[in-house]
């Protein structure tokens, strides 16, 4: 999984490390909702069953692949 440096220096934050590789890639590829910025960034959100179905927002650059945040969404509104 191609990364920015910002987001590696995010996964050492506790509230991030838990968030497993697997879920980032998951969201990547089969995300329930998709918003391109006005930056070229892409925002792709899916629901996380493993932990307890709350929403994982990874966002990627303009390139579609390169991951540059992950967190988990409280805000999100389907």
């Amino acid at each position: 999984m191609k990364c920015t440096v910002y987001f590696k220096s995010l996964r050492v934050r506790p509230d991030r490390a838990l968030i497993k590789t697997e879920w980032i890639e998951q969201t990547v590829n089969n995300p329930i909702r998709e918003v391109v910025q006005q930056d070229g960034r892409i925002r792709r959100w899916a629901r996380i069953d493993e932990a307890g179905g709350r929403i994982l927002r990874v966002v990627l650059l303009a390139d579609g692949e390169t991951v540059h945040n992950a967190f988990f969404d409280r805000g999100f509104r389907p």
